[in-house]
């Protein structure tokens, strides 16, 4: 059973116990721009009590605001009622809820493509909000005064700007003029409502043009301040003809394939985070250095993560991508085995496509790139890294104990067996007899 026919399933049910029930928002717009609607939402006159009565399996996630989560055919279902909300002090939810009609529900929403119903028996759209002209014409408008949708929740600041990256309109101005305006209304929003927005825009396809927008719209100082310094920040153009290190990193985000993991466009956006704060000018050779900002830019990175409430996974592996991103310039003249150590990191799939864009950014160099493709299809055959040959069980029995050197002659020995400098499990135990009398 489909999301679509849970949903009008339900619409029918109330609309049988006599109330009005339409299909709300977001799943019209989805429908009208030719989109598969992921959930539907559904309006009605029914309040939270009838809802219940009809659906006694429903959740009462938000019935004092009028909302029930309803469960058929294995999808939920978010079951609404038509209201006014209050006042909102704290710039977030209302502090009352009155039951209403449909109009005053619609004009209560933030903008004017949200703001639309449809009857899901006939498929007629009723637009209150004049959502469907802007619909067509492709603008995203705040529906009223722009700056009162916003102070009432300001959330919808960055939901401005995720509407626009995803779907693709411009912000109408008198409605990006409220966002600029209203910016510092972000500050009163936990940081996880933040990291979820923010997560959506820059893990889209059209990242680039989000992250622009959240610079141009005053909003991205307000949660990474540390984005604003890496405009004009000047790069070696040998290096970098492309410019600052915020259009290299725009730039970046650009040629990010369509389907890039959240973790590695979080990495595109701070590997080179720390360059403004280590730029230097070296006279002498007669050329801009940013020196350990790898470093520097991975205890940046764990900074900003950690202070959007990101979880522990994606912060350590954002940080490991960006504290190695510069170490890719060596790979040619690593040995073997400290290259097939480099190799065998979780989050190395995710490096070569930021080290790809790193280049294919800037100087267009790929030979690092194509070597380290070759040498994957070269050490296809067998695990990067194999099973050891001697264990810390087999130096115990030789009568060392754990320790520094203890730890030292294992890794040795796998650097051998890495080199294939040995082979057999004889040969191991043979170089860690000579290790010790060493």
């Amino acid at each position: 059973m489909t999301p679509h026919h849970s949903a009008t399933t339900l619409a029918r049910l109330l609309t049988e116990a006599g109330h009005t029930a339409y299909f709300a928002g977001g799943c019209v717009r989805d429908k009208l721009l030719g989109h598969e609607p992921k959930d539907y939402d559904i309006a009605t006159s029914a309040t939270p009590a009838d809802v219940l009565k009809l659906f006694p399996y429903s959740n009462e996630v938000g019935a004092h605001f009028g909302v029930v989560i309803a469960k058929h055919g294995g999808h939920h279902v978010e079951i609404a009622t038509f209201r006014t909300d209050g006042s909102y002090k704290d710039g977030r939810r209302p502090e009352t809820v009155t039951f209403s009609t449909p109009e005053e529900d619609a004009k209560r929403r933030d903008f004017t493509i949200n703001g639309l119903f449809e009857n899901p028996e006939s498929g007629e759209v009723i637009d209150f909000v004049n959502g469907l002209p802007d619909l067509k014409a492709g603008i995203l408008r705040s529906i009223g005064n722009p700056t009162d949708r916003f102070q009432e929740d300001s959330l919808r600041l960055l939901r401005a700007i995720r509407f626009s990256t995803t779907i693709g309109f411009p912000i109408e101005s008198k409605t990006l003029d409220a966002i600029k305006g209203n910016a510092h209304l972000l500050d009163k929003l936990p940081p996880e409502r933040i990291r979820d927005e923010f997560s959506k825009i820059i893990n889209h396809p059209n990242r680039r043009y989000g992250l622009e927008l959240l610079v141009d719209a005053s909003l991205i100082e307000h949660f990474i301040p540390e984005v604003l310094p890496l405009i004009g920040c000047e790069q070696p153009p040998e290096w970098h003809p492309e410019g600052d290190v915020y259009t290299h990193t725009c730039i970046m985000l650009e040629m990010l394939e369509k389907g890039a993991p959240l973790a590695l466009c979080l990495a595109t956006l701070l590997h080179d985070i720390a360059k403004p704060p280590t730029q230097t000018f070296d006279e002498e050779a007669g050329r801009i250095r940013f020196n350990g900002h790898d470093a520097l830019g991975a205890e940046m990175t764990e900074i900003i993560l950690s202070r959007l409430k990101y979880s522990n996974a994606v912060i350590r592996d954002v940080t490991h991508m960006v504290s190695r991103h510069m170490q890719f310039m060596n790979v040619q003249q690593m040995r073997k085995s400290k290259l097939k150590r480099f190799m065998s990191e979780p989050t190395f799939t995710q490096e070569m496509e930021l080290h790809r864009v790193d280049c294919g950014s800037s100087n267009g160099f790929t030979d690092n790139y194509e070597f380290l493709n070759a040498k994957a299809e070269e050490f296809a055959s067998e695990p990067l890294i194999p099973p050891p040959l001697v264990t810390g069980k087999d130096l115990i029995g030789m009568g060392l104990d754990p320790g520094p050197r203890f730890k030292e002659i294992l890794e040795e020995a796998q650097t051998a067996q890495l080199e294939g400098k040995i082979t057999s499990r004889d040969e191991a135990l043979a170089l860690v007899s000579e290790l010790l009398q060493d």
